[in-house]
């Protein structure tokens, strides 16, 4: 399920848990973005091929159901959309983090919500309405 809210800058929230996805979307709205949340990598890279000018960042977990993993995402998100901020997250001891693309800033789980923003470089983020 895709949900776009606003009509602002979008933070693709990718995470499959949707408790998860559901906190992230709330950090980010309060922070002035309209967000979109899908559950795999997949579906991520479909979003971005309709909207990808309007996505200001994607914050996606490593471990995402489907092929993809988030790196994998990260990696062409940096190739295809390299305007787009990467924040990319995982609760396990991740061992592939030398994949993700020098761009892509990874925290680890669990983030607090002051340690997403400042990864995600809020300093120029959009105003709420």
């Amino acid at each position: 399920m895709t949900s776009v809210k606003g009509g602002r800058h979008i933070a693709l929230i990718v995470e499959d848990e949707p408790a998860v996805r559901d906190l992230a979307a709330m950090l980010f709205e309060e922070a002035g973005f309209a967000v979109a949340g899908v559950e795999t990598a997949e579906a991520a890279v479909g979003f971005m091929e309709r909207k990808g000018g309007e996505v200001a960042l994607i914050f996606t977990d490593i471990r995402l159901a489907g092929l993809m993993d988030g790196i994998d995402l990260a990696r062409v998100v940096a190739k295809l959309w390299p305007a787009t901020k990467l924040v990319v997250t995982s609760g396990f001891g991740e061992t592939q983090l030398e994949r993700l693309p020098k761009v892509a800033t990874y925290m680890p789980k669990p983030w607090r919500a002051l340690d997403v923003l400042t990864a995600a470089d809020m300093t120029d983020r959009p105003t709420a309405h």
